[in-house]
């Protein structure tokens, strides 16, 4: 299962690229696990994904919370929360 990543803000800026081509084992079937798979293979994925709390998922451009499986995805994106402005008008 080939997977395109999309790393969007700090994340990529942590990884050191804005995206890759991955072929993960077949026993990560989560994005949790495609992430503790890809902290396991690089300092930046480890340093980007060191604190879940801090990440946000789209599977193929959807939502997805960090347990949702991930059968038949092509794309994965993490990004952190989006924040509203300053408040100033």
């Amino acid at each position: 299962m080939a997977l395109e990543m999309l790393y969007f803000a700090w994340v990529r800026e942590a990884i050191g690229r804005d995206g890759e081509r991955v072929e993960p084992p077949a026993e990560v079937t989560t994005v949790t696990a495609l992430l503790d798979w890809l902290a396991a293979g690089s300092d930046g994925h480890a340093r980007a994904f060191a604190d879940r709390s801090r990440l946000r998922a789209a599977i193929d451009q959807e939502f997805a919370a960090l347990d949702t499986s991930l059968a038949g995805a092509r794309e994965v994106a993490i990004f952190p929360p989006v924040t509203g402005g300053s408040g100033a008008a």
